[in-house]
């Protein structure tokens, strides 16, 4: 009896592992080190990511702290380094976070990455993650810097402020994912810039000695920019400004479950 083509291709099995690579997708958890990796060569490559993350808020440390610019109390430095830390936050977070995704978004590169087996949440997972390394080490450069300025602050000071940073990563980050997720990259690009300046002139507000209204007061405290720069300065004296961190809270899960629901690939 003889066999016919089908019966011959049914016959012809290979043993499992044969083949490689076996074409199943990895573990979330190397998946997600990849993405990182991947998102944090991306941010330091990038000049005007640079620009954003390390050369204005070294410069505006620098110069803030040197030059008689202003009336920020006796240590200037005190002042100064809460104030740039805050600026470099949402620089990194926000500002370089929403206008990488809304111009990956427009050349398809998230497009790409959405048809790979890593999920949506590693994306945004492994982006955000970049973010936290990329701020992390401006903090200890700043922190450098300050000391070398100056600044001495408490070992509980550097432990709540660091807290404080990690918190403000994540709000503004989710912000950013959410201007960059489901605007056009031109838009992005506009109203990210904007949205910066108008932040840091709101930021720099409650720095200012002297009378300030308490409506103005108030109403910088529920900007994100305005309750990071107080969290960040109540922290790094030690203390902790329960009504910012509360602020920068509400701001963090509005914007991740908006960032969530509306997140687009295209």
């Amino acid at each position: 009896m003889t066999m016919n083509a089908s019966d011959r291709l049914t016959d012809n099995r290979f043993a499992p592992g044969t083949f490689s690579p076996d074409p199943r997708p990895s573990a979330a958890a190397v998946m997600l080190r990849a993405q990182t990796v991947l998102e944090l060569k991306l941010l330091l490559r990038n000049g005007e990511q640079l620009l954003l993350t390390m050369f204005i808020p070294i410069t505006l440390l620098v110069g803030l702290c040197l030059l008689p610019i202003g009336d920020l109390g006796a240590t200037r430095v005190d002042k100064v380094v809460p104030a740039v830390m805050m600026v470099a936050v949402m620089s990194t977070a926000f500002t370089g976070q929403a206008i990488a995704v809304g111009f990956d978004r427009r050349y398809g590169a998230l497009k790409r990455l959405g048809a790979t087996p890593l999920p949506t949440w590693g994306i945004i997972a492994g982006k955000s993650a970049a973010v936290v390394l990329v701020v992390a080490l401006q903090s200890v450069l700043l922190g450098a810097i300050g000391a070398a300025l100056g600044w001495r602050p408490s070992v509980w000071g550097l432990a709540l402020g660091a807290a404080v940073i990690a918190l403000g990563t994540v709000t503004f980050a989710a912000m950013g994912l959410l201007l960059g997720g489901t605007l056009r990259a031109e838009i992005v690009l506009a109203l990210a810039n904007i949205l910066w300046f108008i932040m840091v002139g709101v930021g720099s507000v409650v720095f200012v000695t002297g009378e300030l209204s308490v409506l103005l007061h108030t109403g910088a405290r529920l900007i994100p920019s305005g309750a990071l720069a107080l969290a960040l300065d109540a922290a790094l004296r030690g203390a902790i400004d329960v009504v910012s961190v509360v602020v920068l809270l509400v701001w963090g899960v509005a914007a991740g479950v908006l960032a969530a629901r509306t997140f687009r690939f295209t």
